[in-house]
């Protein structure tokens, strides 16, 4: 099992469908391919998630239903149609796909098959089974328990009372893979009473440099909102280098991935410290970069463009 670890320091920080979601027109299984290595920056030969990406999700400890809505609404927000008024959640998870994922042989005859996120499943161990310290071995057996029988992304989610090996201390979230199942998983913990200055920054003052005042949370909730801005940067790594030889710069051992190599940015003129140039809702003085389904709003990590060999932000 090898994991891919998004360090605390490189974070400034599936898909909910409902029944006619799941229904509309006909599902294609995620697929695995291997893309033509002249396409894109930083690519290792191995391959990438694409086609219906299969989610389940396991919540793992006491969860409010409006943290679970502020997350599943995001997950909504992906492939949602209708789709949000632009800048949007969809068009965040389009730049993945058409930059990293689509098929040569599809950007090439202008097909316009696009890599979808379905909910699966969702299970709840809010009883804590395996206790509220959990080690990284435990992480992938939970995960083991929540994972498609078919291949696809195993979410959990960990509680803010729930501790996790090396949480806070260099890393706020994970995504990890069996390979021999053709599975992959991510595990993502709230951070709001545990380690907001490493793993909830924008939303709380950093632990280290400039304590400038913090940005208020678009959601109103600092840890589900620094949940979706982890969950955004793991699932970008995870389909687009789920094996650990997809895309990436750098070692191996240390990836940086399409989010995880744009440390910090979530919009243009960013740099240490600073978010970067965000809209702001005029009602609640929220810092936000992408709309969502239901009227949400969400800050997103910039992604990192192959083409330009620079983070791309979508404000």
């Amino acid at each position: 099992m090898a994991f891919v670890c998004a360090k605390a320091e490189l974070l400034a920080a599936v898909m909910l469908a409902s029944a006619a979601q799941l229904c509309m027109g006909a599902r294609r299984r995620m697929e695995l391919y291997r893309p033509d290595p002249a396409n894109m920056l930083s690519y290792h030969n191995g391959a990438v998630l694409h086609g219906d990406i299969s989610v389940s999700v396991l919540w793992y400890g006491d969860f409010k239903p409006a943290q679970k809505a502020v997350i599943l609404d995001f997950l909504l927000s992906l492939t949602a149609e209708p789709q949000a008024a632009s800048p949007s959640v969809a068009q965040w998870w389009s730049t993945i796909d058409q930059q990293y994922l689509s098929p040569a042989s599809a950007k090439s005859n202008g097909a316009s098959e696009k890599t979808r996120v379905l909910l699966a499943d969702q299970l709840s161990d809010g009883e804590c089974s395996m206790g509220k310290s959990l080690t990284l071995e435990q992480i992938t057996a939970l995960a083991a328990t929540a994972s498609p029988k078919k291949g696809g992304v195993a979410v959990v989610f960990t509680a803010q009372d729930v501790t996790v090996e090396g949480f806070g201390m260099g890393r706020c979230s994970l995504h990890g893979s069996d390979a021999s199942s053709g599975t992959t998983h991510i595990w993502v913990g709230n951070p709001e009473t545990q380690c907001p200055g490493a793993c909830a920054w924008p939303f709380h003052q950093p632990a280290y440099g400039p304590q400038d005042a913090p940005l208020v949370a678009p959601n109103g909730d600092v840890g589900a909102d620094a949940m979706v801005m982890n969950f955004a940067s793991m699932l970008a790594g995870a389909a687009t280098n789920p094996f650990g030889d997809g895309y990436y710069q750098g070692s191996s051992d240390a990836p940086l991935e399409a989010a995880t190599a744009c440390p910090g940015v979530f919009g243009k003129g960013a740099y240490p410290g600073y978010a970067g140039d965000l809209r702001v809702d005029q009602a609640t003085g929220a810092s936000y970069n992408c709309n969502g389904a239901h009227g949400r709003k969400y800050l997103l990590p910039a992604l990192y463009d192959p083409s330009k060999s620079a983070c791309g932000t979508l404000v």
